[in-house]
């Protein structure tokens, strides 16, 4: 139940319901809690004020006499791993407002994130968000806010397996996150800010070296090649842009860029999103990447006329080609001059088998 409008249009025009972040909702399952705390009853729903001032209602859909509320997640019409979960909040007098991780949600244990290592993971926005919400409820009771409040999540170590958690080193469960309370239908916001900070991880525990893969296929090939350790492997998907932009102004010595032929030539042709509605492999790109790379002629007219990467690898393995390296190379210039040359970039070309097909190495090694 909300009073805003809480829709979104997608490119074929379909209205996307929005939906709330696990911030949202443990703000409302905490102002529930606390109420329940000060007079004895907790509340069947609950308003809650967002920072941006709109004033969602959430259902309390289960609570107990011990200060407990919990709320059900709804992200709307975004693929969120965490919609339908269960997000409780337990409150109980304390000295001062603090915070706990209790179970399904994690904590910090490496440098890097906007949380001390050993707190909670229960980030800022959040925490600002419960904290003014429950300022509000003492307010209106005419008593100081002092209460530890903990925030769980049923089945929320096992949801942030799915999650980039684990190797960005925060165990034991989910993250509790949101700066504006609203999920906004495949924003991508989330995907983003888990590149930054797995790069901001890496800086802070001093990691040298780390891989940008778009898939699985690309990540176990390059962990195979170097032995990385999780939390040197950056999920960027289609990203590309986001990630050499980040690694701009917070640079990490050596990168390896590993996706396979399709988005690497989209990289290539200069496309910062590699996303297949947003960018395409462009075959006239590549057959005069080909004719560069010394192609016959109509071998390179039939790279032209081919309606897919997989159609162009199959003419690139026939003919014994180089174009793997070729269309690295490019992909690499295009990536070296986002970073500014604030980073050393290899990329890595893999078919759909995990085989490499096409390298540019660092210029170390060169």
């Amino acid at each position: 139940m909300s009073n805003i409008d809480n829709s979104e249009t997608d490119d074929d025009q379909r209205v996307l319901r929005r939906g709330w972040t696990t911030g949202a909702c443990a703000t409302a399952a905490a102002k529930a809690a606390y109420i329940g705390l000060l007079t004895g009853e907790i509340p069947s729903e609950i308003e809650i004020t967002l920072p941006g001032g709109q004033k969602p209602v959430f259902v309390i859909i289960d609570s107990s006499d011990t200060g407990m509320a919990a709320v059900e997640k709804d992200a709307g019409d975004d693929p969120d791993i965490t919609h339908g979960a269960t997000i409780r909040a337990t409150v109980r007098k304390a000295a001062e407002l603090t915070f706990k991780a209790g179970p399904g949600v994690g904590a910090i244990t490496k440098p890097g994130l906007p949380l001390e290592v050993g707190e909670p993971a229960i980030n800022p926005g959040p925490r600002k968000m419960i904290k003014e919400n429950l300022q509000e409820v003492a307010d209106q009771q005419g008593v100081e806010l002092a209460v530890e409040v903990e925030i769980s999540v049923d089945n929320g170590e096992a949801l942030a397996e799915n999650t980039w958690n684990p190797r960005l080193g925060i165990l034991g469960g989910l993250s509790i996150l949101g700066t504006t309370g609203i999920v906004i239908p495949y924003s991508c916001s989330a995907w983003i800010a888990s590149i930054h900070q797995g790069i901001d991880v890496a800086r802070a525990t001093g990691l040298s070296h780390v891989a940008a893969c778009t898939g699985k296929t690309s990540e176990q090939a390059a962990t195979r090649r170097y032995g990385f350790e999780p939390s040197a492997i950056l999920d960027m998907g289609d990203f590309a842009g986001g990630t050499l932009k980040y690694l701009r102004s917070h640079p990490i010595p050596k990168l390896t860029i590993a996706s396979g032929f399709g988005k690497i030539s989209k990289l290539a042709a200069g496309h910062m999103d590699l996303h297949s509605k947003r960018s395409q492999v462009e075959p006239a790109f590549l057959a005069k990447l080909a004719a560069e790379d010394g192609a016959p002629e109509d071998v390179c007219t039939e790279i032209a006329k081919a309606e897919s990467a997989g159609n162009i690898m199959a003419i690139v393995e026939d003919n014994a080609l180089t174009l793997g390296d070729h269309v690295a190379k490019t992909a690499q210039a295009i990536a070296i001059g986002e970073v500014k040359e604030n980073v050393d970039i290899e990329v890595l070309v893999y078919d759909r088998r995990g085989k490499q097909i096409g390298h540019a190495p660092f210029k170390a090694e060169i």
